[in-house]
């Protein structure tokens, strides 16, 4: 019988094949994954950038680098979390993706969650937010820090990392604040 890992890595294969959509033609790497294939813990950002597109990897740039700052900051091991993207190549000049290259990359997400099983999805941003939560007057700043349950599991939007970049100041109720204080509210759910 195959594991997980090993059926992550034949999804993975998937992915490295797939044409769906135009964003196939441009990308340097598809940007699967990275963390631990049983983590209780599933983060779910927007789409790869510059940096994951060069390397292959999730939140690598200074926004990722922020986020795993945050993480072991708050107590998380490596061990507890698994990061993917809505979609797993990069859009030109980092815009936001559409809902077709979304709508093409959506099984490959949902063989993800399947195959990690993990306890809480970590919505990142409003991208990620608007992929699973479908209710247009709900935006990331009304939604972060709520608990929304789907299929029996818990969904936990927070800001993206990269919307914190802009603002320094960890005084009460800043956004750098809040999204510490989410992720406390998220590692206590294991």
């Amino acid at each position: 019988m195959q594991n997980t890992l090993d059926k992550l890595n034949e999804l993975k294969i998937q992915v490295q094949n797939c044409k769906k959509c135009s964003l196939c033609e441009k990308r340097n790497n598809i940007v699967f994954s990275d963390g631990c294939e049983n983590a209780p813990i599933m983060f779910i950002g927007e789409a790869p950038g510059k940096n994951e597109d060069e390397t292959g990897i999730p939140f690598i740039g200074r926004a990722g680098q922020l986020l795993r700052k945050f993480l072991f900051e708050v107590g998380y091991k490596q061990e507890d979390f698994y990061i993917a993207n809505t979609i797993k190549c990069r859009p030109p000049e980092n815009r936001k993706p559409t809902k077709e290259e979304k709508n093409a990359c959506f099984e490959y997400l949902k063989a993800q969650i399947e195959l990690v099983n993990p306890k809480v999805i970590v919505l990142v941003g409003s991208t990620a937010l608007e992929s699973f939560i479908f209710d247009k007057k709900l935006t990331i700043t009304k939604a972060r820090g709520q608990v929304f349950e789907i299929d029996n599991r818990k969904f936990v939007p927070i800001f993206h990392p990269s919307y914190l970049l802009r603002y320094h100041s960890m005084d009460e109720g800043s956004p750098r604040y809040l999204f510490k204080k989410d992720l406390e509210l998220i590692k206590g759910f294991i």
